[in-house]
């Protein structure tokens, strides 16, 4: 039905507050608010983790939502105000700090005058909703009650590049090849890319209503939990083996899972155990209010898939703080299911002359460190039909993006600046090196940074990266250090070298 008859929306030139910028959807909202060109403001309890982040026409103002006198002057002036924050992250407390941060804003929002508020719930149904279902539907309630008129979207779960869902799914798939699955795995839900969500929480801002409103969303396709993981495992081209029994409940599941997946385990038990509710769209409105038109599971996994090349995702579920001030769940560094090594090493030159020694490696000068084993290496990937290192280098003092060197591709190159590699050896799953030149401002010296990144193909990548972890260690770290040495060496004076362990992302 088309909407109800309203008045006029906010004045374009009234500030947009966007809460929870910092978060997962928040971060990716305020880029999409930005591309608009509307006046906006960004509220976090602490401003440097905004700061470099939004644009230089971006307001940021201190607030917490759990000390109310912060709030009047964050949401002075405001239009509509994005509310898009929860406190999943505190344990069993949950409930109760999400009631109070809502009764807050609530209360200060209709102080403040604020004339509409859009706000990101959950999707469910029923009397018997898990607890974070119950308290995103009782957020929405209460912000209702305020007297500003709300727009609650109720939300299945989110598939997009970073979002706990999604990497929920994809460690359990990409580490376990047969796996035992419970009756929740065959709940139904419709999976929303995050794509299509952030295109309905930006048409809000032009849909007008003078009364409270709540719209299911939901992606085209109706689907499983098996389902789900049988899609992204075939995108990924892994074979998985789902094995069906009638017991182990969502809070074993929780356990279990905090076993197979440590990293997501604190909040995850608590998405899991809402699993038992079909989060399904029974009320489709927002079809006929608004103008998306959500893609289905396949799409939503490979847009996942292509945006977490694409600089590793934009955003990341762990970059957000909860609402009570602690750190999130913030897991090792690293993207996805990528393992990381990450060294740098401090050298008294210029940045150009840092540079040198790295657009020469490869070839006929080498790796810097163990070049016995690189040709080793080279060998046994002629012999399972691999391109080995005979392919050398176009030239020996000039790189290109496109060209070929050793069993590498240039992927990336700045002269001074950046060499990125990728990995053409037969591997299971995908490989990148990358050197980073920057300057020091205190001492007028350079920092190099290597980074080695292995995008594992399931149980067998993983295995291959550690088995074989004993030997990286040592050609990492002594081809960072090959390197400094010869910057060294042409600065004529000492370089100070560190080195920083290597960290796993699982």
């Amino acid at each position: 039905m088309p909407p109800a008859a309203s008045s006029p929306a906010p004045p374009s030139e009234a500030p947009i507050l966007v809460t929870g910028a910092t978060g997962y959807i928040g971060g990716r909202l305020l880029r999409a608010l930005e591309r608009r060109g509307r006046p906006l403001r960004c509220m976090a309890r602490n401003r440097r983790r905004l700061e470099g982040r939004v644009s230089e026409r971006t307001e940021i103002r201190e607030a917490d939502v759990l000390v109310p006198r912060s709030l009047p002057e964050a949401l002075a002036g405001v239009g509509t105000a994005y509310y898009l924050i929860h406190s999943m992250g505190e344990g069993e407390a949950f409930e109760v700090l999400d009631r109070e941060a809502a009764i807050n804003f609530a209360h200060a929002a209709k102080e403040a005058g604020v004339r509409r508020i859009i706000y990101l719930g959950g999707l469910g149904h029923g009397e018997d909703l898990s607890p974070h279902l119950r308290s995103r539907q009782e957020v929405g309630h209460l912000l209702r009650e305020s007297g500003v008129p709300t727009l609650e979207f109720r939300a299945s779960i989110i598939i997009g590049s970073g979002s706990l869902s999604f990497e929920m799914v994809r460690s359990l798939v990409e580490k376990l090849p047969v796996m035992v699955t419970p009756r929740w795995v065959r709940q139904k839900a419709q999976p929303l890319g995050v794509e299509d969500l952030i295109a309905y929480l930006v048409e809000a801002l032009d849909l007008d209503w003078r009364e409270s409103r709540v719209y299911e969303i939901g992606g085209a396709d109706t689907v499983s939990y098996g389902e789900i993981m049988r899609e992204y495992a075939r995108q990924r081209g892994l074979k998985r083996r789902m094995i069906p029994v009638p017991v182990l409940s969502p809070r074993l599941s929780s356990l279990w899972l905090g076993l197979v997946t440590p990293v997501y385990a604190r909040v995850g038990r608590k998405l899991l155990d809402g699993v038992r509710n079909p989060t399904v769209v029974q009320d489709d409105r927002a079809l006929t209010d608004f103008a998306v038109r959500p893609q289905g599971i396949s799409e939503a996994i490979a847009r996942a898939l292509v945006n977490e090349d694409r600089d590793y995702a934009e955003t990341r579920w762990s970059d957000a703080l909860s609402s009570a001030g602690e750190a999130g769940v913030a897991g090792p560094d690293g993207f996805g299911p990528r393992i990381v090594d990450s060294r740098t090493a401090d050298v008294p030159v210029t940045p150009a002359a840092a540079f040198v020694p790295v657009r020469r490696i490869g070839g006929e000068v080498g790796w810097y460190r163990g070049n016995t084993l690189w040709r080793l290496r080279g060998f046994m990937d002629l012999l399972v039909g691999g391109v080995g290192l005979r392919r050398g280098r176009r030239h020996p003092d000039e790189l290109a993006v496109g060209d070929t060197l050793d069993f590498w591709r240039v992927e990336a190159y700045e002269r001074d600046r950046l060499l990125r590699l990728r990995a053409e050896m037969k591997l299971p799953g995908r490989a990148w090196l990358q050197f980073e030149v920057t300057p020091l401002d205190e001492s007028g010296g350079s920092r190099i940074r290597q980074t080695a990144v292995f995008d594992p193909r399931g149980l067998t990548g993983r295995l291959y990266w550690y088995g074989l972890y004993p030997l990286h260690r040592i050609i990492f770290r002594g081809m960072l250090k090959g390197i400094a040495e010869r910057a060294r060496a042409a600065g004529g004076s000492a370089a100070k070298f560190t080195a920083r362990s290597p960290r796993a992302a699982f």
